[in-house]
């Protein structure tokens, strides 16, 4: 019997993910027909021939995206980018069982990345999109003359994870921060098309004098072995184990201050700071940057329900996808604690388990039994974690002097300027941490820790 695949949506993807790779390998060149299949594939969805275009689905994306399902998904992805305008190249990129061609497109509203995976019969087995890679361009306020940089390996065995390590220039020692991301296969940087908010941290808090690990997610390293996890696979093997490790790693770090180590956990990691916290109450302090405070399955359907309806406007396909999520909700909050779910299916790209795991951790009554200082970020722009979970946590620690909290309203999501209302298409252009975020954390660092 195959064994299912954890598929992890990450709460800052534009739209849809169907599988999850570790890290890229070198291989040999790449197959020429396969970027020729990729940029027809595309084609066939531009002019509308759906039934065309999922003749060479393999059997797992012949039963998850049908016909109708991948036009309805195309139209999605016209409602938020705009239409069509055209082709702009291709990038490959090759790993132990498949083929990846990435096809950057342009739309009205900014170009996306279509993700086009074959397996080694060559059919197409994935699809994704996102916005497209563009050159990182380092932010003003990072001094890259005031830091280095050296590359570590975070845990040990099989979960072992490479990393980046940014220490200040000098002696020593420093403060230091462990940056925890979000949920999905998300990369050292945290990126998303050309943003890269976990890079502009490090360089931002080292030209400050503040030491900063980050590193490759666990879910985009190691996906081929946690399905071997099956029904067992929870936030702590996807999250909360590497984190732990990752201070355990600079405790031991020349030039770096053991006491003064803290955790900075961004969506979905900043909502499991308070676990993390519990686990090792030897970190000095935390810093959660828009941490949900409500049961994710409600935050991903009130996602879906604000970008479906940003337009003003829900087609009937868009209406079905909805029905079917709130299905999937619902299926999730009926799970029982006592109840066999070997064999069960996934809800919502997670095994029950995670979810069973997920119902028993309540973040903001959690926090109150960390005692360590906390610092608590978020944007007033932010559509996929509001407002409603930064009450939660003022509603839980207002009352503790040792917890600090910051509203900007100019910001989104990944802590980047904007004006009016935020919408996936902004991640698609080019934007930094705001300086005033990297200087209130710095500042932070330094007064309570």
């Amino acid at each position: 019997m195959e064994k299912k695949k954890y598929n992890r949506i990450p709460l800052t993807a534009l739209l849809f993910g169907s599988l999850l790779f570790p890290t890229p390998i070198l291989g040999d060149s790449f197959p020429e027909e396969l970027i020729a299949q990729a940029k027809e594939f595309v084609d066939l969805m531009v002019h509308g021939e759906f039934s065309k275009a999922v003749e060479n689905f393999d059997s797992v994306m012949s039963k998850a995206m049908p016909e109708e399902k991948l036009k309805e998904v195309w139209q999605t992805v016209i409602k938020q980018a705009g239409p069509f305008k055209k082709q702009k190249g291709t990038r490959t990129e090759t790993l132990p069982k498949y083929d990846i061609v990435y096809v950057t497109c342009q739309f009205e509203k900014g170009d996306l990345d279509v993700k086009v995976v074959f397996n080694r019969e060559k059919q197409i087995t994935g699809l994704w999109f996102a916005p497209a890679q563009k050159e990182y361009t380092p932010p003003d306020y990072a001094q890259l003359n005031a830091f280095k940089e050296k590359e570590i390996v975070v845990g040990s065995g099989e979960w072992a994870l490479p990393g980046t390590l940014t220490l200040p220039g000098g002696k020593g020692p420093f403060p230091a921060v462990v940056l925890v991301h979000g949920s999905g296969p998300n990369d050292r940087d945290e990126s998303i098309g050309p943003n890269k908010p976990f890079l502009d941290l490090a360089w931002g808090l080292a030209s400050q004098n503040i030491a900063v690990l980050r590193y490759d997610k666990r879910t985009r390293v190691h996906n081929q072995r946690l399905k071997d996890f099956e029904g067992k696979f929870t936030v702590q093997e996807e999250t909360i184990d590497d984190a732990l490790a990752a201070v355990n790693l600079l405790r031991r770090v020349e030039g770096i201050d053991e006491q003064k180590i803290c955790v900075l956990g961004h969506s979905l990691g900043g909502m499991l700071v308070p676990r993390i916290g519990m686990l090792d109450m030897k970190i000095a302090g935390f810093i959660i940057m828009a941490g949900t405070t409500r049961p994710v399955e409600e935050v991903m359907l009130e996602q879906v329900n604000t970008i479906i309806s940003n337009d003003g406007k829900i087609t009937e396909n868009e209406k079905t996808r909805l029905s079917e999520i709130e299905k999937a909700v619902e299926k999730v909050k009926n799970l029982k604690e006592s109840a066999s779910h070997s064999g069960q299916e996934n809800l919502l790209g997670a095994p029950p388990e995670y979810w069973l795991d997920l119902r028993r951790y309540d973040p903001p009554q959690t926090a109150q039994k960390v005692q360590q200082p906390m610092l608590i970020l978020q944007g007033g722009r932010d559509y996929q974690v509001t407002e409603d979970d930064f009450d939660g946590w003022k509603n839980a620690l207002s009352s503790r002097t040792n917890v600090e909290f910051k509203f900007y309203p100019k910001l989104n999501h990944l802590f980047i300027e904007g004006k009016g209302k935020s919408t996936p298409a902004e991640y698609s252009q080019a934007g930094h941490v705001a300086k005033y975020v990297i200087d209130d954390i710095a500042a932070w660092i330094k007064s309570q820790i």
